[in-house]
């Protein structure tokens, strides 16, 4: 028999929480930004990549693999198992005879503690500014846009000029408005808790290990298991920047360009609307055609991409409500 709890979270009650709950996080976000660093739960998930991952570079190929994967594996079982427990205790203490039965505090008291712990799984108040910051330094002059760009990206800023600096970092708030914000809201949509800290862990250890060169076999199940939960959500959030519909079919021959099976979408979505071209040295050209990235066009971008967030937000709330209806 299934309890309470987990019955009426599947139903009316659950369905009305999960949207309440993600339009809570985005506001918690807004506002108050990332918890401290020893309250982050990203934190501690590369603190365990870090530590799980020394051994296995060094590896031959097949044991690297292996040992990669059964690494992952681990601290995926442990994130998920963490997720779980929490959501589900939080229904059992707070609304322990379901959501129609509880008091208006208590459904209160439900949304806010799980919007807090949804939130780590977001950064868009964070990346917006760190975006924002890029262009700010670039008028203190060269230097300082290198300086402050590296902290977005992981490639060799110290060549760059002043506009790849600038479409470094158009393209870093491209490509991380899907990993920060619509793909951990997208599974929380579909899965709740567990989806959202799953899919942050995904991202978190292919950022971590999901190279070329030494990482290329540890890190290889690391990258196949981020591309495959930010398969749909990439693609989602090509189309929530809103290219002009006459570029849709332009954008899939843009986003196949990239290395990335996913990070084209946004990118090259990006690159359309606002008719500039973004490129990073030696590997992708997207809107080849377009202008080169003016001061204007990171303000631009940053608009675009927080109606982006809205949107993201508003459809991303009928599906999580949808889904458990």
């Amino acid at each position: 028999m299934v309890d309470a709890p987990l019955a009426d979270f599947a139903a009316h009650g659950g369905a009305l929480a999960a949207a309440l709950v993600l339009l809570a996080a985005l506001a918690v976000d807004r506002l108050a930004g990332e918890p401290p660093t020893w309250a982050h739960p990203v934190v501690a998930m590369g603190r365990w990549l870090h530590w799980a991952g020394r051994p296995w570079p060094a590896q031959l190929p097949r044991r690297a693999f292996c040992g990669g994967a059964l690494a992952w594996a681990l601290g995926a079982a442990v994130v998920v198992g963490l997720a779980v427990a929490l959501e589900r205790g939080l229904w059992a203490l707070l609304l322990p005879a379901g959501w129609a039965a509880g008091s208006l505090a208590a459904r209160a008291a439900l949304v806010a503690a799980l919007a807090l712990l949804l939130k780590p799984m977001l950064a868009w108040r964070l990346l917006r500014d760190e975006v924002a910051a890029v262009e700010q330094a670039l008028a203190d002059g060269l230097p300082a846009g290198r300086t402050r760009v590296a902290r977005l990206c992981s490639r060799d800023t110290a060549a760059l000029d002043a506009v790849q600096v600038r479409e470094t970092a158009i393209e870093t708030l491209a490509e991380n408005l899907n990993d920060s914000v619509v793909a951990p809201l997208f599974w929380w949509a579909l899965a709740g808790l567990p989806g959202a800290a799953l899919y942050r862990y995904a991202n978190t250890a292919d950022a971590m290990w999901g190279y070329r060169g030494r990482w290329e076999w540890a890190g290889k199940w690391a990258a196949w298991a981020d591309d495959g939960l930010s398969w749909l959500p990439a693609r989602l959030t090509g189309v929530l920047l809103r290219p002009d519909p006459r570029h849709w079919p332009r954008l899939r021959r843009e986003a196949a360009a990239t290395p990335s099976p996913n990070g084209g979408w946004p990118m090259g979505a990006m690159a359309l609307a606002l008719g500039c071209t973004l490129h990073k040295p030696g590997v992708y050209r997207l809107n080849a055609a377009g202008a080169p990235a003016q001061p204007a066009d990171t303000g631009r971008a940053l608009a675009r991409a927080g109606r982006a967030v809205g949107w993201a937000g508003a459809l991303l709330a009928l599906l999580a409500a949808g889904w458990r209806w």
